[in-house]
């Protein structure tokens, strides 16, 4: 089986700030460092970095090189990643002194994707091959069909969370990776029980994860539902926490593990990205999760 990740990747331009801004207020940052990321690049370096085989598919524009650079360091397949004109998808991202964030994303090269081009790269996967999906890039509905058609698992982190997603039949979707935003976006529901019922109800066959930040995880599908605790560690930056649960995750169901292990080895790896600076720079390779001692 293959993993294929079609996503964004953006440059991040982090500000440290003592406090996430208010409308019409003006404040000085303490600093600004530049990092690889997009919630699709984090993915794929987070499943590679958990040990899985991943392909990448995606575009980047001008100044986009270190995301190729980043990919190919992270034994990420870089096959599918193709240059086009016009600006590199980038965020602004505002950290504060607790490590909290918030984040304006531009689109830029990952809002390009063509018919064709998502033809060309689903050519060359086939029936029980993984496919997995964000919603920073376009074309996400034809994506989803056409990986539908031929058999694919699809995994979708619907984040961020707009009307793009209307159009995308959510039926044909495995796995849902939603956090609390989001899982009230797609159902109406802030209680963390109702979120997973409504899910449930509408989409019987799918599992899902959701996310509740400090009060931990947890994962339902038709065995049961498993629940899982944080990891405490001094937040740093919390940009790419939810990324490398996310491929931390999918790394324990390609691997065979019981949901339980799987919600406890993504919590860590989770833990040990918030309690360092950057996106893709903060997520930890699987050794590393399997010797930390955290509680």
């Amino acid at each position: 089986m293959k993993v294929l990740n079609f996503g964004s990747l953006n440059m991040d331009y982090v500000y440290q700030v003592d406090h996430i801004l208010v409308p019409g207020e003006t404040l000085t940052s303490s600093s600004r460092n530049t990092f690889c990321g997009g919630k699709g690049l984090n993915q794929s370096i987070a499943m590679a970095r958990a040990g899985v085989p991943v392909y990448h598919a995606g575009l980047i524009g001008e100044g986009g090189e270190p995301l190729l650079a980043a990919c190919e360091e992270n034994g990420v397949n870089t096959e599918f990643i193709r240059t086009v004109e016009g600006p590199c998808g980038h965020t602004m991202i505002q950290v504060d002194r607790d490590g909290q964030n918030c984040i304006l994303l531009f689109g830029g090269s990952n809002r390009c994707m063509t018919r064709a081009f998502v033809d060309e790269v689903l050519s060359h996967f086939e029936k029980g091959d993984m496919l997995v999906l964000q919603n920073e890039i376009n074309e996400l509905d034809y994506i989803i069909d056409c990986a539908w058609e031929k058999g694919m698992r699809i995994v979708l982190n619907p984040s961020p969370y707009d009307s793009a997603l209307d159009a995308c039949d959510l039926s044909k979707i495995s796995l849902f990776l939603v956090n609390e935003i989001e899982g009230f976006q797609i159902t109406g529901e802030k209680e963390p029980d109702r979120i997973l019922s409504v899910i449930r109800e509408k989409y019987p066959r799918a599992g899902i994860v959701l996310t509740l930040g400090g009060q931990g995880s947890v994962y339902q599908d038709e065995t049961g539902v498993y629940h899982q605790g944080i990891y405490k560690v001094k937040a740093v930056d919390t940009t790419a926490a939810g990324d490398t649960f996310t491929g931390y995750f999918i790394s324990s169901i390609l691997d065979g593990m019981p949901p339980a292990e799987g919600l406890s080895l993504a919590a860590k790896a989770s833990a040990i990205a918030v309690s360092r600076p950057g996106a893709t720079a903060s997520i930890p390779v699987r050794e590393e999760v399997l010797k930390a001692e955290l509680a």
